[in-house]
Parts: structure tokens; C-alpha cells; sequence
């Protein structure tokens, strides 16, 4: 089930240029806000510019990339530069300072936000972007000042205030809409914002719990990166945590185009293949032996266990957002980073396996 995120409304907000009767070759029809396919009317703004920059700051539904020549689906001369320039400033981070790397986690997730806030318009969802980002922003915090269980509390206060966010949103809408319907005529459908475009409980409903879902899969996911650059041995966990989906999708990838045969789960993500999965694991370990066993000291069956718990988080991350953006109709979450595609695109493996990281290098470093 997947549609052209390019045939999508554009965002509601957006300026719309008037188009006149007397345009040559142009038929110009009546549209009222009930008529279907018709994007949401938003009340015209006092000022043009106004309208400009809400249009601006508003998420908009992702546009596929042009197809890549690449057997695997990428494109090589531009993913392998931008992933050495990430790892490299991480690798920075964490060598000059913590904090930073604290930071660029919190920027990371809430780009992540707006992303995943423009891919629900594809289907109608309209989270509110503005909560979401400062509740990520305050989990991040929470967490790196008192922990795991301060960045739950965080979270459950960003979902709370997100799900106050869209009721007032709604009662707003139709507030706006009962207060203008009288003044145009007495037809409701001529009112800049009718009593249609109002959200109905069930929509409310659904766009809070999205919000909810968003937070949990990027912001609470993503403490848990946080409180491994807490720990002692910062560097090193974050080695693991960030090297060893490196791994799983670098020896997934060379496996997968050179020996790919039986398909994984050709549904959801066609390319993966047992064969790649296998790459992965193969190379995990070549990660993880040298990560956990010769700089942490940690005995071979813990190498062996990262590197299988690794894998499978990562390729189960994977397959998660493949399902999502299937169900949302699109390729890439975004295009922020070229040849890899949007932020969460980056993030989707290490959101799902950093808890399963942190536990692990937890209870064999006796934190836990």
C-alpha cells in the first residue's frame, strides 16, 4: 500500500495563489470545504508574509528521491563521505566533550520529529510539532541530569501536554468556525474555516496518540543514548552503540548484493536478504571483539552476545520504519543527509537497539 508523496496536498498553512476566471485554458470551478480531494481551508492571515512564514514552519509530506542506479538502492559516491563525516563528528564529540555529544542527540531526535510530523501528513496526521520537539529536548535533559527514570517522567509529561495541545487545537478550530460561519452569508461551506474542517473527537484521538507514539520511538528510545554517554567508560559504550549498526548495515549490504538469494521479508523490505543477515552477524562480530573484549575487557561470550542482540535490534529497526513508511506511502523519511535519506532514516537502527545497548553494557560492566 504505498502512494506518491508527491500527489499529496501541500501543507494546510501553505500560501495559495488566486487563480482568475479569465485565465487562458485554465476552468475554473467552485470548491467548498466539503468538496472531496480539497485541501483543509485555513483562514487567510492579516498579512501575506504572515501566512509565508507559518507555510515555512510548518513539516511538509517528504518527496521521494530520483531512483539510484545502485544494485543495493544507494548511492555509494554519496552515503560512504556523509557517513565518515557523521561518525567523525561523533568521534569529536565524545573526545572533547561529553556534553556535546548530549546535544547533538537532542538536535538529532528533534530534526527526527519533524521529519516523522511530515510523513503523517501523508495519511492525515497532524501532530503538534512544537510539544514534541521541546518534550524530546526535555527528556534529553532530564535524563543526562537524573537519569533513565527522570527522562520517563519527562516523557510522560510531553505526551500529556501534547494530547492538552491538540484538544485546545480543536477547540479552537471550531471556535473559529461557529464564530465566522454567521458572517459569510450564512453558508457554512464560504467560511474560511467551516464547521467541517473542525477536527472530530475521533481525529483528535489519533493524531495525540501518534504524538505519543513519536515521542516513545524517538525521544524515550533515544535517553537511553544519553544515559551511555553517562556512564563511565562513556567513550566506549558509545563506540558500541554507534558502531555496531555500522556494522550490521555495512555487512548486511556487501552480503546482500553479493550473495543475496532468499529474500528476509520480502513484504516489507525487499533488498534484505538471510544472506545479508548472515553479513551482518559476521561482521558485528568482527566489531564486537575488538569494542567489547580487547577495550572493555569483557569475556568472548559477551562479544557473541552484543553482536547477536545487535543485529537483530537493528535489522527489526529497520523493518519497523520500512512497515511505517510503507503504511505512510513514503521512500525516505527526509533528505537531510545525501545518499542516506532523512535523520530517522540514520536513527531507525540505533533508536531500537540502544536500550537493548545499554542494558547490556550495563549488567556486564556491574552497573546493574
Amino acid at each position: 500500500m504505498s502512494t506518491d508523496p508527491s500527489s499529496v496536498p501541500s501543507t494546510p498553512g501553505g500560501p495559495v495563489s488566486p487563480v482568475s476566471a479569465g485565465s487562458p485554458g485554465i476552468p475554473v470551478s467552485p470548491v467548498s470545504a466539503s468538496s472531496p480531494g480539497a485541501p483543509e481551508a485555513v483562514a487567510p492571515s492579516r498579512s501575506g508574509r504572515g501566512a509565508s512564514l507559518r507555510a515555512h514552519l510548518q513539516p511538509h509530506p517528504p518527496t521521494p528521491p530520483a531512483p539510484s542506479g545502485s544494485r543495493a538502492g544507494r548511492n555509494l559516491k554519496l552515503a560512504i563521505p556523509t557517513a565518515v563525516i557523521l561518525l567523525a563528528l561523533v568521534a569529536l564529540s565524545v573526545t572533547f566533550r561529553i556534553e556535546i555529544f548530549v546535544i547533538l542527540v537532542a538536535i538529532a531526535l528533534c530534526i527526527a520529529i519533524w521529519e516523522v510530523a511530515g510523513a503523517f501528513l501523508n495519511r492525515g496526521i497532524r501532530i503538534a510539532v512544537i510539544p514534541l520537539m521541546a518534550g524530546v529536548a526535555a527528556m534529553v535533559a532530564a535524563t543526562w541530569w537524573g537519569g533513565l527514570l527522570a527522562g520517563f517522567g519527562a516523557y510522560i509529561a510531553t505526551a500529556l501536554v501534547h494530547g492538552l495541545w491538540i484538544a485546545g487545537r480543536e477547540l479552537i478550530a471550531a471556535r473559529r468556525s461557529r464564530g465566522r460561519a454567521p458572517n459569510s452569508g450564512g453558508s457554512a461551506a464560504s467560511s474560511p474555516l467551516s464547521a467541517s474542517d473542525a477536527k472530530t473527537p475521533a481525529r483528535s484521538g489519533r493524531d495525540a496518540g501518534a504524538g505519543a507514539f513519536a515521542a516513545a520511538w524517538i525521544g524515550l528510545l533515544g535517553t537511553f543514548a544519553v544515559a551511555l554517554a553517562g556512564t563511565e567508560a562513556a567513550a566506549a559504550h558509545i563506540a558500541v552503540l554507534i558502531l555496531m549498526p555500522v556494522a550490521n548495515d555495512t555487512g548486511g549490504w556487501a552480503a546482500g548484493v553479493l550473495f543475496g538469494k532468499h529474500p528476509l521479508a520480502p513484504k516489507i523490505s525487499p533488498k534484505k536478504s538471510w544472506e545479508g543477515f548472515a553479513g551482518s552477524i559476521i561482521l558485528a562480530l568482527v566489531f564486537a571483539f575488538p569494542l567489547m573484549g580487547l577495550w572493555l575487557g569483557h569475556p568472548w561470550w559477551v562479544c557473541v552476545l552484543i553482536a547477536v542482540v545487535a543485529v537483530v535490534c537493528c535489522t527489526g529497526g529497520d523493518l519497523a520504519e520500512s512497515m511505517l513508511k510503507r503504511e505512510l506511502g513514503v521512500k525516505d523519511m527526509g533528505s537531510i543527509f545525501p545518499g542516506h535519506g532523512g535523520m530517522l532514516d540514520r536513527l531507525d537502527s540505533i533508536l531500537m537497539w540502544a536500550p537493548f545497548c545499554y542494558l547490556i553494557v550495563a549488567w556486564a560492566g556491574g552497573i546493574l
